[in-house]
């Protein structure tokens, strides 16, 4: 269903998807340039709901926002963006009691990462693609699970991932996807990224 997710005096407009029964719900950090109808993000998110996770995509910057690049690279705003979104979830009725996962791409995965060092209920957390260094500072005080997926052939983001690896004092693992560059476009590669994901919040979701 469609959401609008009030913050202060403006709103995100985001997609909540909750399959029968769900006791967990990711929520999805976009990267830079991207919003709420990234296709890949959703093809991840349907996979997600087939194995009864509930999802939520939802764009992390207004429309006028977005026009400003630097906004798009301001981790800090994303990462308050993704706080206040949380907070809006955990207030909804059907989101009682759930435990819940972030899943972030790019710019996203470091609001993910710094977003997640002030909630608890955040028991996982997947990057594709991401860029952990540019959340450098808040990644000593991450408590989740914490999966970072990137393509083999995305050699400058692997080496940040490598580096953002060391500094993770949690459960941790990255995934390389052989072949694959940033975006996952190769054949095979995002229905790798997908059904690695998926292990991972089961694993740690339930």
């Amino acid at each position: 269903m469609q959401v609008r997710i009030g913050i202060g005096g403006m709103h995100l407009d985001g997609s909540l998807e909750l399959p029968a029964g769900a006791k967990s719900v990711v929520l999805f950090a976009h990267g830079s340039g991207s919003s709420r109808f990234s296709p890949r993000n959703n093809y991840v998110a349907r996979v997600l709901r087939d194995h009864g996770l509930g999802t939520l995509l939802f764009d992390l910057l207004t429309r006028e926002e977005d026009q400003s690049y630097g906004n798009r690279f301001d981790i800090d705003l994303l990462s308050a963006r993704l706080s206040a979104t949380t907070n809006w979830l955990l207030g909804r009725p059907e989101a009682a009691g759930t435990s819940l996962g972030f899943f972030g791409a790019s710019t996203g995965a470091a609001a993910a990462l710094q977003a997640s060092t002030i909630f608890s209920q955040v028991h996982a957390i997947v990057s594709r693609g991401g860029r952990p260094d540019l959340a450098w500072k808040h990644l000593g005080k991450v408590t989740a699970p914490t999966l970072l997926i990137v393509g083999g052939m995305d050699e400058e983001v692997l080496q940040f991932n490598r580096r953002a690896l060391d500094q993770l004092g949690v459960e941790k693992d990255l995934a390389v996807v052989s072949g694959a560059t940033h975006l996952f476009e190769e054949p095979g590669a995002l229905e790798k990224v997908a059904t690695i994901a998926t292990e991972w919040f089961l694993r740690f979701l339930g």
